[in-house]
C-alpha cells in the first residue's frame, strides 16, 4: 500500500470515528434532555397533586366552618323563638295593668257604704274604654257593623227579620260584636240581617 493510500484510508477512520462520536454525543444529548424532560413532568405532577389536597383541604375547613355556623344559627333561632313565645305578650300586659288598677278602684267604690251606682256606672265604662283603647293600641279592631252591609266575611247572620228603617241586606242588630288583630279575623260579629220593610197583606175577600 502505498503512502497516498495508507494517509487516505488514515482520513476515512478518522472521519467515521468523528461521525460516531457525534452520534454517540447527540444521543447522549436526546438521553438527557428526555431524562430532564420526565424529571419536569413528574415534578409539575408532584405540584399539581399538592395543590389539589391543599384545596381539598382549605374546602372541607370552610365546610367545617360553615356546618358550624349553621348549627349556631339555628340554636340562635330556636332560643330567639322561645323567648318571642314566652315573651310576646309583654307590652300587652304592660299597657293593662292601669285598667286592672282602675277595675280594682271601682270594685272598692262599689263595696262602700251608699255607693252611687251612677258614679259607679260612668266608672266602669271609663275602665272599659281604657281597655279598648289599650288592645286597640296593639291591633285589636273592634267589629260592629250596625247599619252596615252584610259581609259574609266579617261577619255572621243568626237571624234575618224585617224592619222598617233598615233596608234588606243591611245589617239590623248587632247581638255580639266581633274582633280581628292586625287585619286577621278573630271573631266575626253575630247580627241580625234586615229582610226590608214587612210585606202587608192584602186582606182575603
Amino acid at each position: 500500500m502505498s503512502a497516498s493510500d495508507q494517509a487516505d484510508t488514515l482520513d476515512n477512520s478518522t472521519a467515521t470515528n468523528s461521525a460516531s462520536a457525534s452520534s454517540a454525543a447527540a444521543g447522549a444529548a436526546e438521553s438527557s434532555a428526555a431524562a430532564e424532560s420526565s424529571a419536569t413532568a413528574a415534578r409539575g405532577t408532584d405540584d399539581a397533586v399538592a395543590a389539589a389536597k391543599k384545596e381539598a383541604s382549605d374546602n372541607y375547613e370552610r365546610y367545617l366552618r360553615a356546618v358550624a355556623d349553621l348549627e349556631n344559627f339555628r340554636r340562635r333561632t330556636l332560643r330567639e323563638k322561645d323567648d318571642l313565645r314566652q315573651y310576646a305578650a309583654g307590652r300587652v300586659l304592660e299597657d293593662l295593668l292601669p285598667v286592672l288598677a282602675n277595675l280594682a278602684l271601682g270594685l272598692q267604690a262599689a263595696k262602700a257604704p251608699n255607693a252611687d251606682l251612677k258614679n259607679l256606672v260612668g266608672g266602669i265604662s271609663m275602665v272599659q274604654e281604657q281597655l279598648k283603647s289599650a288592645l286597640n293600641n296593639h291591633g285589636l279592631k273592634e267589629i260592629n257593623p250596625a247599619g252596615q252591609a252584610f259581609d259574609p266575611n266579617q261577619h255572621e247572620s243568626i237571624a234575618s227579620q224585617p224592619s222598617p228603617d233598615v233596608a234588606e241586606g243591611l245589617v239590623a242588630q248587632v247581638v255580639r260584636v266581633g274582633y280581628s288583630l292586625n287585619g286577621r279575623l278573630l271573631r266575626p260579629a253575630s247580627v241580625v240581617v234586615s229582610s226590608g220593610p214587612a210585606s202587608e197583606e192584602k186582606p182575603s175577600a
